[in-house]
Order: structure tokens, then C-alpha cells, then sequence
């Protein structure tokens, strides 16, 4: 039993070490790409692709995988902050928000999987929103404090810094849940394959026309809708990180509705468009999820009543309880002895 039991211990071991080691090379790869959009001093961007995949780590891993988010904060950051404290304090504080972002949604009780309109809403709030703003305080007061950001500067490093991690976790946080529970799928009709074929094209399609001079943004939401309707979160995550990405492109060529403004224009206007395309796809998504859950108990309901209806009818029930027999008996007793009894 102690060997058996030891050997478990390090097989666990061994699991969680593999699992650190991915977080970490997942975090580092993820923020090479995200610092292709940078727009304050060479590490703050619009999209901060590793808070979302910390976040659905630790969701989908337990807490233990921590060491493997502040091991790839710290990879990204030794190499961009000014000193080693401030690197320190950076990593610590991209580590601590969604330790803080996972707590929260633990203790409301969040599913992975997606499927109510109370688990898009913690995400949204509480994972995104609310635990972002440790990493975007700690990382812009560094910043300050290291001398390399001026006083005046804070606020608006501050709220991109903020917007991005939580857009990081809006965007990439679902579509991770999505593809660590994704199934080959079986016994799909070709009309529901040949839909997903034009779903893809028509985000392409809207793609390359968002990212032309006409402002025309708005398209995407049409496709939003339609994933989140039909595909639930299957389509909608995917579906909304591409129409993200497509407003980004869009943001750093200062074309359709991003030219001729400066910089704070383009980031609010920017954030503005990617958080609605991010709540309009989780919440239709949750919304027809549950829709779709009643559904199924109604009907699973309605089958049992069925059943029950039938064998009532053809007089296939259970017989009455002895005790209940006796009691019937002893009730009957008496009143046929009085009935067979002559009048005085």
C-alpha cells in the first residue's frame, strides 16, 4: 500500500511538473505574439493573449500550475523591464491576477463549461474585469516607480494595460475551455458541416473587408450571433477571437475607423468594439446553452410522465404495500360482517 501510494505521489508529480512546463511555454509564445501589437513602451498591448491561457490554466489544472505562469511572466519581462526588482514586481503582479481571477470564479462556482448565463457573467465580471486590474496596477505603478513612465502617463498605460489582460482573458479564456473538452464530432448531418464551411468563410470574408478603409466593423456582429446561436460556444469563442483580431489589424494599419485619430481614440474605440463582440458572443452563447438544457429536461420530463401514463393505463403498477393490504382488509372485515348479519 505505501509503495503503491509512493509511486502515485510521483506520478503526480511528474504531471504537475509537465503541466507547469507547458503553462509556461504556452505563456511565452502567446506574449511573442501579443507584443507584435504593442503600443506603450514595447510591452503593453490591446490583447494580452497569456492572461487568458493563465487563466483557463488554472481552471482547467488546479492552482498547482501557478509556478508555470510566474515562469513565463518572468521570461517575457527579463528581457523588457528596466531593472530586476521591477521585473520582480511585474511578474508578480501578472501572476497574482488570475490567481485572484481563478479564487473568484471558484468561489462563485463557475462550470468550465460555459453553460449558463451566470458562468458568462462571472468570467466577464469577475474573471476579466475584476482580476485584470492587479496585474494593469501593479505593472503601470512599476513602471512609475522605475522611472521609466512619467506621473501624466500612468492612467492611459494603466487602462491599456488593463483593457488588454482583460480582453486576453474575454477572447482566449473560452476558446481554451472549448479545446480541452472538444470531441471528434459524430452523427453530423452534412447540412450542419456544410454551415460551419460558411460560417468560416463569411468570417474570412468579413475579415479582409474590416480590414480595409471602410469602416465597416459592424459585420462581424451578424457572424457573433449566428455562431453563438447555432454553434453555441463552439462557434462563438473562435468566431469572436478572429473578429477581435481582425479589429486589431485594423487598429495598428489606422484604417477604417481608427484613421485620423490619435491614440486613446483608437484604444477606447478599439476596446469599446472588442468588448461588445466579446459579451454579445458569451452571453447569446450561455443564453442559448441554457435554452437548449431546459429543452432537454422538458423532454426528458414529459417521457417519464409517458411512461408512467402507459402503465397506469395498461394496470402494469406495483401492488399496494402490505401493511396498506391489511389495513384495507381489516376495514373490509366489518363491514361485510355487518352486512351479512340479520336485523334484530
Amino acid at each position: 500500500m505505501a509503495v503503491a501510494r509512493r509511486v502515485q505521489l510521483s506520478r503526480d508529480g511528474v504531471v504537475a511538473v509537465v503541466e507547469i512546463c507547458v503553462i509556461a511555454a504556452l505563456y511565452y509564445g502567446s506574449a511573442r505574439v501579443g507584443l507584435l501589437q504593442q503600443l506603450v513602451r514595447g510591452q503593453v498591448t490591446p490583447l494580452w493573449p497569456p492572461s487568458g491561457i493563465a487563466v483557463a490554466g488554472l481552471l482547467l489544472c488546479g492552482s498547482r500550475v501557478w509556478p508555470g505562469v510566474a515562469l513565463g511572466a518572468f521570461l517575457v519581462n527579463v528581457s523588457l523591464g528596466p531593472s530586476l526588482p521591477a521585473v520582480l514586481a511585474i511578474t508578480a503582479g501578472n501572476t497574482l491576477a488570475p490567481l485572484c481571477s481563478y479564487a473568484l470564479l471558484r468561489r462563485m462556482g463557475f462550470r468550465n463549461e460555459l453553460d449558463r448565463l451566470r458562468d458568462a457573467l462571472a468570467l466577464i465580471f469577475l474573471g476579466a474585469f475584476t482580476g485584470m486590474l492587479v496585474s494593469a496596477t501593479t505593472g503601470s505603478g512599476t513602471l512609475v516607480l522605475a522611472g521609466v513612465l512619467s506621473t501624466a502617463g500612468f492612467w492611459p498605460t494603466w487602462s491599456v494595460w488593463w483593457t488588454g489582460d482583460a480582453m486576453g482573458v474575454l477572447v482566449v479564456t473560452p476558446l481554451l475551455l472549448v479545446l480541452s473538452t472538444a470531441r471528434r464530432p459524430t452523427d453530423v448531418l452534412p447540412l450542419r458541416w456544410l454551415e460551419g464551411l460558411l460560417l468560416l468563410a463569411a468570417t474570412v470574408s468579413v475579415g479582409v473587408v474590416e480590414t480595409g478603409r471602410a469602416p465597416l466593423m459592424f459585420l462581424g456582429f451578424p457572424l457573433l450571433i449566428w455562431a453563438a446561436f447555432r454553434f453555441q460556444l463552439a462557434g462563438a469563442a473562435p468566431c469572436a477571437l478572429a473578429v477581435s483580431t481582425f479589429a486589431i489589424i485594423t487598429a495598428a494599419r489606422r484604417s477604417g475607423p481608427f484613421s485620423g485619430h490619435d491614440l486613446l481614440t483608437n484604444m477606447i474605440t478599439l476596446q469599446a468594439f472588442n468588448g461588445s463582440a466579446s459579451l454579445t458572443a458569451l452571453l447569446v452563447a450561455a443564453v442559448i446553452s441554457e435554452r437548449n438544457e431546459t429543452q432537454r429536461e422538458i423532454a426528458r420530463a414529459c417521457g417519464q410522465l409517458a411512461e408512467m401514463v402507459a402503465k397506469i393505463a395498461t394496470g402494469d403498477h406495483p401492488p399496494a404495500h402490505p401493511g396498506e393490504q391489511g389495513q384495507k382488509d381489516s376495514n373490509d372485515g366489518p363491514t361485510d360482517t355487518k352486512r351479512s348479519s340479520p336485523h334484530p
